[in-house]
This record gives structure tokens, sequence and C-alpha cells, in this order.
């Protein structure tokens, strides 16, 4: 797919409204869409990491190509980020397509980069994509929405894969992401989302065998149960999951992040209007700690 082409400034807000970006982000990103178009070296770049992204479309598991070796253009500020989702969207919704996926499933996947623009505005980044390689999975084929739930194709790799062959199943699985902002993570809803799956995985992708889901999340960690209560939507997607194998070091600065947004902010700063809020900041103000749980469930079982 090459050369890369982005919308121009015209069609460039109708694409922009079929992604999900806000409204009040449209102009900063047509912005960036006219720096862009004017610096020949900064386009050098652009294209350079779009090729790379453009290359992983299809495949599992491959490095995000974000982080610490990403370029210094990329870095700061601004939509590069955005519009580089943008030009690989139309190579992921042809991708979809070859393989007979609905175009309302590739829509409500795609349309994570904008809630992924909210989301890094409410953590504090200073506009734009504060995690570029979430997004990755999205725009690669990896990961789909399926009503409450998004699903990642994975293939378990070292300790999470022995563990997974002792339980029965592996190395492929379906690694469950719960987003925010879809609404409340009901029996029913996950129900709905499991059941499918369970029939989305086998038609659209039947070379790769998904008998479990997994999920590892602080929203599986056990000592939830100890504040919340029993009937509570998170205890009770809880207990769909069997441990996969035990936590590692304490994460507290996940459940924080999630949940409040900025993991950095004093305890006694962080709101307590709901159960689970105060069940984070009295636990940690406690002297305890948060982990991040492993648990799995069978396909075949969706009961909540």
């Amino acid at each position: 797919m090459e050369p890369f082409t982005l919308p121009d400034t015209e069609r460039l807000p109708e694409v922009l409204l079929e992604l999900a970006v806000p409204f009040d982000e449209v102009n900063a990103v047509l912005a960036a869409r006219t720096g862009l178009a004017r610096d020949r070296g900064l386009r050098a770049a652009f294209d350079e990491v779009l090729r790379e992204q453009s290359a992983a479309v299809g495949t599992v598991g491959r490095p995000s190509g974000f982080g610490g070796g990403r370029p210094v253009e990329f870095e700061g500020p601004g939509h590069l980020l955005t519009l580089l989702f943008v030009a690989l969207a139309p190579q992921t919704r042809a991708y979809h397509r070859a393989l007979g996926i609905s175009p309302a499933v590739t829509r409500t996947t795609l349309a994570d980069l904008g809630r992924q623009l909210v989301v890094s505005r409410w953590r504090g980044h200073p506009g734009g994509l504060g995690n570029p390689g979430w997004l990755t999975l999205h725009f690669r084929g990896e990961l789909y929405q399926l009503g409450r739930l998004q699903f990642q194709r994975k293939r378990l790799t070292g300790p999470d894969a022995e563990a997974a062959a002792g339980a029965g199943f592996g190395p492929w699985c379906l690694q469950l992401h719960i987003p925010d902002h879809c609404g409340p993570l009901s029996p029913e809803a996950c129900d709905r989302a499991l059941a499918r799956a369970r029939g989305f995985f086998a038609r659209h992708f039947p070379g790769e065998p998904y008998p479990a889901a997994c999920a590892f999340s602080w929203l599986l960690d056990p000592q939830l149960c100890r504040y919340l209560p029993a009937d509570s939507n998170i205890v009770r997607f809880q207990r769909r999951f069997t441990p996969l194998r035990p936590p590692g070091e304490p994460e507290d600065d996940n459940p924080l992040r999630y949940v409040f947004g900025d993991a950095g902010r004093p305890l006694d700063s962080l709101p307590r209007d709901t159960p689970l809020q105060r069940a984070l900041v009295d636990h940690l103000r406690a002297g305890g700690h948060w982990y991040v749980a492993r648990g799995w469930l069978s396909l075949g079982d969706h009961g909540g």
C-alpha cells in the first residue's frame, strides 16, 4: 500500500467522524495534516513509520513499534500519531473485508481511536495519543470490539503458555479487554459478547483455535471481593474465571490509572464517589497493594 495517502482537508473531517474523533480535536488534526504536507522531512519520517505499521497488518504478536525507539518527530504533543492511524485505516478495512468481517464490527473496533484521544486527555497527555501501541492491535487486525468486550487474538508464550498447557488449552487464546465508557459490565452483556466471540473467531480465523479466553487485569484481583457486594458486576465478572497462575509484583498504579486517570495523585485527593473508588483508595491507605491477576475461562461456558 504505497504511496500512502491521507484524505484532503475537505474529506478529513468526515473520516475523523467515522473514527469517533471528538469534534474539538478535529481542527488540531487538520492543522497537523497541513504541517505534515509542508514538511518533507517530517513526511518522510511519517511514511517510514507508516510502512512499518502497514507491514504488520494481519500479523499477531509483533512489537508495536512504539516506545523508546520512536522517531523524535512523534514524541510530545500533536496529532501525527492520529494521522498515522487515519492513513492506516483503509488497509485495515480492506483486511477486514477480505475476511468477511461486517462493516459494523470494523466501525466499532476502529472507533477506539476517538475514545483513546479522550482517555489520553483525561490522563493528562497534552494533546494527541498517549498510548499508540495499544491502537496497533486494532489497526493490525489483532483486536475486535464485540459488544461489551474487546477480544485480542493471542498466542501465549513463556509462563502463561506453560500455565495454559497445564490447564488443558493453548497456546492460542482470546485475551479479553474491558473498555470503559461502554456501559455496565453486566452478566448479560458479557454473555452476549462471549457468545459473539465464539462464532466470530471460528468463522473468520478458522486456522486459529480459541478454546479459551484469558484476562490479565486488576479487575480479577480477588481482594476486590472484600470491598464490593457479592452481586456487583465486577465480582460476578471475576467468578467467570479460573486462576491461570499467581500474580507477580504489586501494580498499584494500574487500577489508579484506569479508575482515576492519574496514578500520581495523592490518595487523599482522589474521589470516593463509588464503592470501587473507595475500595481502591482504602486498601492502599491501609498498607495493602493491588495486583494484576491472570484468569481463564472456557469459551464453551458463558455463565455469569
